[in-house]
């Protein structure tokens, strides 16, 4: 039965897509009355209609979409009349021109709030060319994949529109395919791991098609398991059925067993349709050449599959006459020698036609294998020596000169760190664009409890990340029996309570996969002894026994079922009762075979089962190293056991595959890791290694935030100034290679409103006493003895702290902290410049010094008083961890005018305008009790810390937030400098 009312409003919102936003109830009275029914449409109806329906209804995600996709036009939009995307104006703009009253502005306003734009853009000056007026004269591709998105992969219409935005800032950085005279942009995506950046990078290779791109080259990782998921997911998604048949009857069973994806589950049905072959209607057909079974093969005499059709021969190629009319070609290769060798080979036999060919190179996981790791010291001339990857992508930009780079990473230091002066090389010279953390992911900030202000003696699954998700192993690998058995039970409860879920509301079939990850070691030869291990402690389980089912039901009761309740929207059984039929069906799947494990790596004799998500169902522990460390997708992925160490933070980052879209399980992941991984005489603790970091990645992030902002309407800093805003948490755990650092050195960085908090204090007793004197003028200035407000938070009620306070003025506070030594000479200087710059911005300081309870804190502080001591130990060699307690933060920022007010009377007459505020914290590092003599102290034990915030308003001499200089002034731009000189 035809619905009126929607197809009415549907059809009212498709007229609007180039036009912009028009009278929307007009315009479905016009459809209702077009389509000749009686059909009430008002805007009340309407209103009703939303209230009604779940997320899920096609009318409500529709008009969704078309909300946050006019949210995020440009303001250059003729509709939008200047008005900034993704702001209430912009949405007030929508609404008057919608015609909607004031109760159906409201209503949208519930229903469909407007998300900020958390995007972020570093990016050299470019020159504008992707306009809406241009993007919509041939668009095709695009929206196919975001209807792709919304109707088959269930997509939030929210989620399209951030997509939609981050593409547009992609592709309008490239160069216009129509451009005279060739320019290689190069530019560098930074996503989070397992956050869909595939699905960034299609949505780029869609929008570059409709602009004109014709010749696409992604750059998968190097095993083929990457390779042909990412060519599958593309097919599916963005080339499309008509595409892969090519003119071929799809009733002739003769022909169609040469082409792709005849023994797919999803063909033809989960693919995408144009309907037709696009060139049939003046559109661009994809020709592929590569395959899901195939990698790139030598053309040979099929050389003539890379020949560009023209309508007009005597005109180039990147002609607005020609490309209109010619077809794409699409390969899809992993990063392999040979295999890039014959792509380059056969691009070289055209060479003549290269010239006016618009390429795209995407290189996903662009950190690994790309990056050219030579030791520019070990050159025996100034021409770069590279690596194989490195070389071959080098000589396809030779090759291409209107050829576009784009890499894609998780972890972007190696890609920031490259020589910005090699024109050949990867360096994302034009633009970086850091992606928003998607909607519904989970990742590491999903599993550890960052500058938590839950005391760790009160948290529980409620409040920690940690407790509810994360399980320590402590046990020697080689006795990993009991935690291993622990791991597989969460495995099999999880996935029981997936299946009671499924009949309980989500519908059979609607966890197609569900998986363990083991991964210890990236041998080979180890996995098949892991795999052994974990089929005998399988065998040993009886999970059908008593025994077995009662230590299900003790993990359900204690584990489960409190995080569940704390955090779950999905069904819950009350009992573990209910669960126990479902207990049979999971050793059923997972034992279908009669193995519950499938080892994935490179050896055949070991690796003897395929691991295909795409074609089966998969209910496994799965067991291996680099195929599964990197890019790859592990479907269904709820337990993780991780013990495997690294020394480098990209590469232990990416290993954590455990990071993704856990949609109707999230409360049941469970990630079980090494806490004391033996390294030599040392052990390693891999989960504080993750949430280093994480730490490293958020600043660099946040402080990408600040400078993206553009000053006078030009970038305050180019990505060439990038790198040295890299830290570094962990001694033993670098960002990046140390010969990917390049020459430069950060002299100040302005940090109005933004906490200053070094942990980079000297060990030496020495320079300790030297601090102790050179911050006498800050510690005495705190004499008035007050207590303090600490906000409540959630799972929090409102406390309070001691502390002495007062204030210093500027000149003082500056004269003490130019007196200070660090772990490096250069540690401090660049926050040290920009306070010495708020000279007549700033008054003076608050000096807050938190006091503690406990008696056995305190002690006399020689020529200060009887003061509170800390606690703190240095747990990255000469570096502490955060120093200041989260519930003493709240009294700095408010006097500073970061924070709102929060009812502390005595913070409020602290608060003026020119009035910055630290925290200070006299440090010890050994335990208080037993308490000592006091007259035991001595300054050369303490370490005076502190946190600093500048008023917002101190902006310092000038509107940019960073300034660089040259090690060396006669080379500019001169590259490489070791990673412990870039520390910051």
């Amino acid at each position: 039965m035809t619905d009126v009312f929607l197809d009415s409003y549907l059809a009212a919102l498709g007229a609007m897509k180039s036009g912009g936003p028009k009278g929307l109830l007009r315009r479905a009275e016009f459809e209702v009355e077009d389509q000749g029914a009686s059909v009430d449409v008002t805007l009340d109806r309407l209103l009703e209609r939303l209230r009604d329906s779940d997320l899920n209804d096609s009318l409500r995600k529709q008009l969704h979409l078309t909300l946050a996709t006019w949210d995020s036009a440009s303001e250059t939009t003729a509709w939008a009349a200047e008005t900034e995307p993704r702001t209430p104006d912009r949405r007030a703009r929508i609404y008057g021109l919608l015609e909607l009253n004031a109760a159906a502005s409201a209503a949208f306003d519930e229903f469909f709030p407007v998300k900020s734009d958390e995007t972020i853009v570093i990016s050299d000056e470019f020159e504008p060319w992707y306009t809406p007026q241009r993007r919509a004269e041939h668009e095709f591709y695009w929206p196919a994949y975001r209807q792709h998105l919304l109707e088959a992969n269930g997509w939030r219409p929210e989620s399209i529109a951030d997509l939609d935005d981050a593409t547009t800032r992609v592709v309008e950085r490239l160069s216009d395919p129509n451009r005279t005279d060739a320019y290689q942009s190069k530019g560098l995506v930074v996503g989070y791991v397992q956050s869909g950046k595939t699905a960034n990078f299609t949505g780029v290779l869609a929008k570059s098609i409709d602009a004109g791109y014709r010749l696409l080259i992604v750059l998968t990782g190097t095993v083929e398991l990457l390779r042909a998921q990412t060519q599958r997911r593309i097919d599916m998604e963005l080339v499309g059925v008509e595409n892969i048949l090519r003119g071929i009857d799809p009733r002739d069973a003769d022909l169609l067993a040469g082409v792709d994806y005849q023994d797919d589950p999803a063909w033809p049905e989960g693919f995408v349709r144009h309907g037709f072959l696009p060139s049939s209607n003046d559109m661009s057909d994809i020709i592929r050449l590569t395959t899901h079974r195939f990698d790139y093969k030598s053309l040979q005499a099929g050389l003539s599959a890379l020949e560009f059709e023209k309508e007009v021969r005597s005109k180039a190629l990147y002609d607005p006459v020609n490309l209109p009319h010619s077809s794409a070609r699409l390969v899809i290769v992993k990063k392999n020698k040979p295999v890039l060798q014959k792509l380059v080979r056969d691009l070289r036999s055209i060479t003549a036609r290269l010239t006016e060919i618009p390429a795209l190179i995407i290189d996903d996981e662009s950190d690994q294998a790309s990056v050219n790791t030579t030791n520019p010291k070990r050159w025996a001339t100034d021409q770069p020596e590279r690596t194989a990857i490195n070389g071959l992508i080098s000589q396809l930009l030779r090759l291409l000169p209107r050829a576009q780079y784009l890499g894609y990473t998780a972890t972007p230091f190696a890609n920031v760190f490259i020589d910005p002066s090699d024109v050949e090389d990867i360096f994302p010279k034009d633009y970086l664009v850091s992606l928003d953390r998607p909607l519904g992911y989970m990742g590491v900030n999903d599993f550890h409890d960052l500058d938590s202000e839950v005391e760790p003696a009160n948290r529980d699954v409620t409040n920690s990340q940690e407790k509810a998700h994360v399980r320590d192993l402590v046990a020697p690998a080689g006795s990993r029996g009991s935690e291993m058995l622990s791991a597989l039970d969460a495995y099999v409860l999880s996935g029981a309570v997936k299946l009671y879920r499924e009949d309980n509301g989500l519908g059979r079939g609607f966890f197609e996969h569900h998986t363990m990850l083991v991964h210890e070691s990236v041998k080979q030869a180890e996995h098949s002894v892991l795999a052994d291990d974990i089929r005998n402690t399988w065998g040993a389980a009886a999970y059908s026994s008593p025994t077995g089912l009662g230590r299900l039901r003790h993990l359900f009761i204690e584990d489960f079922l409190p995080v569940s309740l704390a955090r779950a929207t999905e069904a819950i059984p009350a009992d573990f009762g209910e669960l126990t039929a479902y207990v049979g069906e999971v050793i059923s799947r997972v034992t279908v075979s009669g193995d519950p494990v499938i080892i994935v790596n490179g050896d055949k004799d070991i690796a003897r089962e395929a691991l295909d998500f795409d074609k089966r169902r998969v209910w496994r522990v799965l067991v291996g190293g680099t195929k599964l460390s990197r890019g790859f997708t592990v479907e269904g992925l709820t337990v993780s056991y991780y013990r495997r160490k690294t020394k480098q933070a990209d590469t232990l980052m990416q290993m954590g595959r455990w990071f993704g879209f856990r949609t109707g399980y999230r409360d049941l992941v469970r990630l079980f890791v090494g806490r004391a991984e033996p390294d030599g005489r040392k052990t390693l603790d891999l989960y504080e290694a993750f949430e280093a970091i994480v730490r490293d990645e958020e600043r660099f992030r946040e402080q990408l935030r600040q400078y993206a902002k553009l000053i006078d309407g030009r970038p305050q800093i180019t990505p060439a100034q990038i790198p040295p805003l890299v830290s570094q948490h962990l001694p033993w755990l670098k960002p990046a290679a140390r010969n990917k650092m390049f020459n430069a050195k950060l002299v100040l960085r302005r940090s109005p409103g933004t906490p200053v908090e070094p942990t980079g204090f000297p060990t030496s007793p020495v320079d300790l006493r030297h601090n102790y004197d050179s911050a006498m003028p800050i510690l005495r200035a705190a004499t008035d003895s007050e207590s303090l407000i600490v906000p409540p938070t959630a799972g929090t009620t409102a406390a309070r702290f001691d502390a002495y306070i007062g204030t210093i003025d500027h000149a003082s506070l500056a004269g003490a902290l130019r007196g200070l030594r660090w772990v490096t000479d250069d540690y401090f200087a660049p926050d040290l410049a920009y306070i010495e710059e708020l000279a007549g911005q700033v008054d003076d300081w608050v000096v807050v010094l938190p006091q503690l309870s406990t008696r056995g804190s305190y002690r006399v502080l020689p020529a200060v008083g009887r003061r509170s001591l800390f606690r703190r130990d240095r747990t990255r060699g000469p570096l502490f961890q955060a120093i200041s307690d989260p519930k003493h933060r709240h009294s700095v920022l408010r006097i500073a005018g970061i924070a709102a007010a929060y009812g502390d009377r005595v913070i409020e007459d602290l608060r003026q305008d020119r009035r910055g505020a630290m925290l200070v914290y006299p440090l010890i590092e050994e335990d208080l009790d037993p308490p000592r003599n006091d007259d035991d102290l001595d300054p050369s034990e303490i370490v005076v810390a502190f946190r600093l915030v500048a008023p917002r308003s101190a902006v310092g001499g000038a509107r940019q937030l960073v300034q660089f200089e040259a090690r060396n002034k006669m080379l500019e731009r001169a590259a490489i400098v070791d990673v412990a000189q870039a520390d910051d």
